[in-house]
């Protein structure tokens, strides 16, 4: 049984937004991206996950538990890092601590005081004087404190310098391999590309695409750039492979006639019949230009997304329109 569990999850708040007709599972020991802008449903989403919102049909699970109706049993194994932090102002980093420790009957402090090194956290002054930084370590600090098997964490990075972001990357890792599982709730790309195992995209509060994230990593449709050494060589390379040959080991995809230069789409098992055609030609450069988890993305959101070719996501990949 997965240890979360969204099932055709939808709350309409109007105007288009919310969420609508969400389902995902996460498996134990699973680090899961939930990848999406500011506004595209992740926070709502997250929000029924920790039984703080009814939802209007489907439902959320934690470990087989209906998060609306057992929200006080689930949380008891449960460490939530909100995007949006609020903390009572009248106390200081460590009296917080000291709260949250004492509402969890936590007796044994050591595991927090080593995140509390870890992050470099200041936690002696005031909350209501302290930056949004050490403000976001202190909140990464008490979803850690007790240890939880399950994480939830809503734009974990957000304040944070690049050293510390860094530093919460490998903590992730970390945690991964230590066996728990985590819902990563993000728009920052390198930390879900670093972290997760698979990645649902979201957009406009419907999971647009799911998938694995290896399946990406080593998507077996590759892109070359090559600049031939002359215009008369790119043309000639252009009239012996006119657009759409059957049979071809390769697709021309974009041509850049004033620098004589082409990008052209291959699949794994084309490689050597297009190294063959490419070596009858005089070039400057030949290199592959690497397909990221930004580019694939990008053509869910790029208001060009419409035009771009179906196989340039990467036949391995589920994509869902």
């Amino acid at each position: 049984m997965p240890v979360l569990q969204i099932e055709h999850l939808t709350k309409d708040y109007g105007h288009g937004r919310g969420v609508f007709d969400v389902s995902l599972n996460v498996e134990k020991g699973e680090v899961y991206g939930f990848l999406g802008p500011n506004g595209a449903g992740k926070t709502t989403a997250i929000r029924h996950i920790m039984g703080f919102s009814r939802p209007q049909k489907g439902r959320a699970l934690v470990n087989g538990l209906d998060s609306w109706r057992c929200y006080h049993v689930i949380q008891k194994d449960l460490g939530y890092l909100p995007g949006e932090i609020a903390l009572p102002e009248s106390l200081t980093g460590t009296q917080f601590i000291k709260m949250m420790a004492s509402l969890r009957q936590m007796k044994d402090m050591a595991y927090t005081d080593s995140l509390i090194k870890r992050f470099e956290l200041e936690p002696s002054g005031g909350l209501k004087r302290m930056s949004l930084g050490m403000k976001r370590k202190l909140a990464i600090v008490t979803a850690f404190m007790h240890d939880p098997a399950l994480l939830i964490l809503d734009e974990p990075t957000s304040g944070l310098d690049p050293v510390m972001q860094d530093a919460f990357i490998k903590f992730i890792k970390t945690e991964k391999d230590r066996g728990k599982t985590i819902l990563l709730s993000s728009h920052i790309f390198s930390e879900v590309d670093a972290t997760c195992d698979r990645i649902a995209i979201i957009k406009d509060g419907r999971i647009v695409s799911s998938f694995i994230a290896d399946d990406l990593r080593h998507n077996e449709s590759k892109t070359f750039k090559i600049e031939f050494d002359s215009s008369e060589e790119f043309e000639r390379f252009c009239r012996d492979n006119p657009d759409a040959t059957p049979g071809a080991p390769f697709e021309i995809a974009i041509a850049r006639p004033r620098r004589s230069q082409v990008n052209v789409h291959v699949v794994d098992k084309d490689i050597n019949a297009f190294i063959g055609v490419i070596s009858g030609y005089r070039l400057k450069f030949f290199s592959e230009i690497k397909f990221t988890l930004e580019d694939y993305f990008m053509q869910f959101y790029d208001r060009k997304a419409g035009k771009t070719d179906e196989k340039k996501r990467g036949a391995s990949l589920n994509a869902v329109n």
